[in-house]
């Protein structure tokens, strides 16, 4: 009920006073309720599949009515920042396509400050970004957490590591391969909070400062020199060539959280389609 109620942009007791309502009105019950959460009944079942149907109607028939290319002119903007789970975009793209099948989905790389910035300019429907804003214009749902670990030379890395990867503190006298506070500041000041309470010197490091591609090739070429570590993710896009290699952080000390964020007023059923498919590959 309560992933419900966020889809539908409702709080969970209201989500259950509708229902309510409705089993009233229809004079049976539409819902078997446990402690451990819900099931349709066969009169839920029934209604469920039939509503479904008619909304696949009314949606087939606005697009006749509107015409195709009218109907195909919905775009959904969605900002996307570098370093994401491979999987993930593509898996609730796919739901998203299923349950909106005329949308068209227009993907924006940017940093967390900028797609904040574009949400409230109106030039973003959906953010995912390192931090959750506490402005009540806004929701959030977690999108993905990805336990970092670090890229470093391999030389180094056989000093320095365990068996089960490498503890944080035994990374102090090397440099961090910075990205720029102004990206993303509330996730920069836990970041480096963690590094400090472990030893590590932040307040002079090498910055990456440019976008895409250069900042995969900027890491490596630091971290091959052997002094410099970047943090990166397991599942980390770019192939590691000959002499670098990454190694899990031993405890998890840096875990990275991605929100997909969305104006609350919203009540497009695109964006709740896709923060639903976003909100349950955490669940």
């Amino acid at each position: 009920m309560s992933a419900a109620a966020r889809r539908l942009h409702l709080s969970q007791s209201a989500l259950s006073q509708t229902i309510q309502s409705l089993e009233r009105q229809l004079g049976v019950q539409l819902l078997l309720r446990s402690s451990t959460g819900v099931t349709p009944t066969e009169a839920g079942t029934f209604l469920l599949r039939e509503a479904r149907a008619l909304i696949t109607q009314h949606d087939r028939v606005v697009a006749t009515v509107a015409g195709e290319a009218a109907a195909q002119t919905g775009v959904l903007r969605v900002g996307v920042p570098l370093e994401l789970p491979a999987d993930l975009l593509p898996a609730a793209f796919t739901e998203l396509a299923a349950a909106c099948p005329l949308t068209r989905v227009e993907v924006n790389h940017a940093s967390t400050s900028a797609q904040l910035s574009a949400l409230a300019a109106d030039q973003l429907d959906v953010a995912l970004v390192r931090e959750r804003p506490t402005d009540p214009r806004y929701d959030a749902v977690l999108a993905v957490e990805e336990n970092l670990g670090v890229i470093l030379a391999t030389a180094r890395a056989e000093q320095l590591a365990d068996p089960a990867g490498i503890q944080l503190h035994r990374l102090a006298g090397l440099d961090w391969m910075a990205f720029p506070r102004a990206e993303a500041p509330l996730w920069y000041d836990q970041v480096t909070a963690t590094l400090r309470a472990h030893g590590i010197a932040v307040d002079n490091q090498s910055v990456a400062t440019d976008g895409g591609s250069l900042i995969a090739e900027v890491k490596l070429a630091a971290a091959r020199a052997g002094r410099t570590f970047a943090l990166a993710p397991p599942g980390w896009a770019q192939p590691l060539p000959e002499g670098l290699t990454w190694q899990p952080l031993i405890g998890n000390s840096i875990v990275r959280r991605t929100w997909a964020v969305w104006t609350a007023s919203s009540r497009r059923r695109d964006v709740a389609a896709l923060v639903a498919a976003l909100d349950r590959t955490t669940r």
